[in-house]
């Protein structure tokens, strides 16, 4: 973008196959308000040469992260070896990017765009960063922090951040990012760089842990506290044709939607069953 923001997703041979994760996820751009033309700034970063090749066929801007010894094709089983190394080579490489002087936007492919998120982010603050359990103040770190979507700006202390995580990550033996951050936010280190994070609200940036209820106002919907993409994707295209609906009504029933208490969503489903709960 002008300000040199890019938006980042990653993706390996499971997510990339079609009627996947990235049909899914590039639909939500496609029907989101005010969303399509994002499909411009979004780079996807594959993780191994089956998505990269997948990727160049859908999309036209793919980049190929190599890891020498490393196979992340595979839908890696959650917590397992290979996917803490999946998830800390992505931090590693976002703080590439910050040192090259791009602003990012990353979101995890199983994150539906409904809506621009852009004109909900602070220019004061310098990490935007999604939650799972949001309890009612955008600077309170006792915030359930997701760290599959986050805004972040290229400065100095978000630089000296990302390269703390990471090494924090080292430090934190079979634990992933998300943990990592949950400990690291809270230490005095990360204090004294005046580093200001902001917590998004789950009623604009909600997800299965915590469902925003308001279609009128939604921007993303995560498949959060669910594992597996067999389980993800059914739920994920409820949502997208939950979405098609209500965009398909009169201006007065789009209103009436947030008037009511009803939830608003037919997912999750196929996720319920095996729900990580807090």
């Amino acid at each position: 973008m002008d300000d040199r923001t890019i938006i980042l997703t990653t993706l390996n041979k499971a997510w990339a196959e079609p009627g996947s994760m990235l049909d899914v996820f590039l639909e939500s751009f496609r029907i989101g308000e005010g969303t399509s033309r994002l499909l411009n700034h979004l780079v996807i970063v594959a993780m191994d040469p089956t998505a990269f090749f997948r990727c160049k066929s859908v999309h036209p801007h793919c980049f190929f992260l190599t890891t020498p010894g490393v196979d992340f094709s595979k839908d890696e089983r959650f917590m397992s070896e290979d996917y803490l190394k999946l998830v800390w080579r992505k931090i590693d490489y976002l703080r590439i990017v910050l040192e090259m002087g791009y602003n990012f936007v990353f979101t995890d492919a199983d994150i539906m765009w409904l809506r621009n998120p852009f004109p909900y982010f602070d220019s004061m603050d310098e990490i935007h960063i999604a939650c799972d359990i949001f309890i009612g103040n955008s600077s309170y770190k006792g915030n359930m922090a997701n760290t599959g979507f986050k805004y972040v700006k290229s400065v100095r202390a978000t630089i000296e951040f990302y390269k703390y995580w990471y090494t924090a990550g080292l430090l934190h033996d079979k634990q992933h990012d998300q943990e990592v951050f949950g400990i690291i936010k809270h230490e005095p280190i990360v204090a004294a760089t005046g580093l200001r994070i902001r917590y998004l609200d789950t009623k604009y940036f909600g997800g299965f842990c915590q469902p925003s209820r308001d279609m009128n106002k939604v921007c993303t919907m995560h498949a959060n506290c669910c594992v597996g993409s067999e389980k993800k994707v059914p739920d994920l295209k409820n949502i997208l044709n939950d979405w098609k609906n209500f965009t398909a009504l009169s201006p007065k029933e789009k209103e009436a939607k947030s008037s009511t208490s009803a939830y608003p969503w037919s997912a999750p489903n196929k996720c319920r069953a095996t729900m990580i709960t807090f």
